[in-house]
C-alpha cells in the first residue's frame, strides 16, 4: 500500500450526506497529500445536510459510471441519514462497494453509511460500529456491533458519528499505509 502522499481515494455520495462526514475526510486526506475524488450518481454536485437543514454542495469529479476501482487505494462512505439510504438501493453504488472489498482495498464507512456495507453483504462475521439507530440492521446482518469511536475489521473501517471524525480519518490513513487488520476480507 502507498504512503498517504501517493494514495488515491474515492468518496461516493449523493444528496443528503452529513456535511462534515464528507468534507472532513476529503479535506484532511487532501491536506495530507492524497488525491481524493468525489463520485456522484450522475457526476454532478450533491447537496449536503448540515445539522437540521440543507448545507453546502460538494463538487463531483466523476459519475458512478466512470469509476475504475483499480485506480484507487481506498473508498470512503460518508453518512447522514439520507445519503446512505439512497445509495443502498443504487446497484451501481453497491457494485463499487463490493468491488473495493473483492480487491482487498480499505473501505471506510461512518454514521449511517454501514447500511451500504450491510446491503453489499459485507457485514456478516465482522466487528463494526455505526450510528446507534443502525445498530439493529448491522447486528441483523451478522456483524458484532460495538460502541467504539472507530473499529477496523479486515480492511473495513467504521465509526459512529461526526464526533469520531479525527479517529476515523487517522484509521483510514493507517489502513491505506498497510493496515494491520486487513487479513482476508
Amino acid at each position: 500500500m502507498p504512503d498517504i502522499e501517493n494514495a488515491k481515494i474515492l468518496i461516493i455520495s449523493t444528496h443528503g450526506f452529513e456535511q462534515s462526514e464528507l468534507e472532513v475526510p476529503r479535506d484532511t486526506l487532501r491536506a495530507k497529500g492524497a488525491t481524493v475524488h468525489v463520485a456522484t450518481p450522475n457526476g454532478k454536485p450533491v447537496k449536503g445536510w448540515d445539522t437540521d437543514n440543507w448545507g453546502r454542495e460538494a463538487e463531483a469529479d466523476l459519475g458512478f459510471d466512470r469509476i475504475e476501482v483499480a485506480d484507487y487505494d481506498a473508498l470512503v462512505l460518508p453518512g447522514g441519514q439520507i445519503n446512505p439510504d439512497l445509495l443502498r438501493v443504487d446497484d451501481r453504488a453497491l457494485l463499487v462497494v463490493r468491488s473495493f472489498a473483492e480487491a482487498g482495498k480499505p473501505i471506510a464507512a461512518i454514521c449511517h453509511a454501514p447500511w451500504l456495507l450491510v446491503e453489499a453483504g459485507l457485514a456478516e462475521g465482522r466487528r463494526m460500529t455505526s450510528y446507534p439507530s443502525v445498530r439493529t440492521d448491522v447486528s441483523n446482518a451478522g456483524a458484532e456491533w460495538v460502541d467504539e469511536a472507530v473499529v477496523v475489521d479486515r480492511g473495513i473501517v467504521t465509526s459512529r458519528n461526526p464526533g469520531d471524525l479525527e479517529a476515523f480519518v487517522d484509521k483510514i490513513v493507517e489502513e491505506i499505509e498497510g493496515g494491520r487488520n486487513r487479513a482476508a476480507a
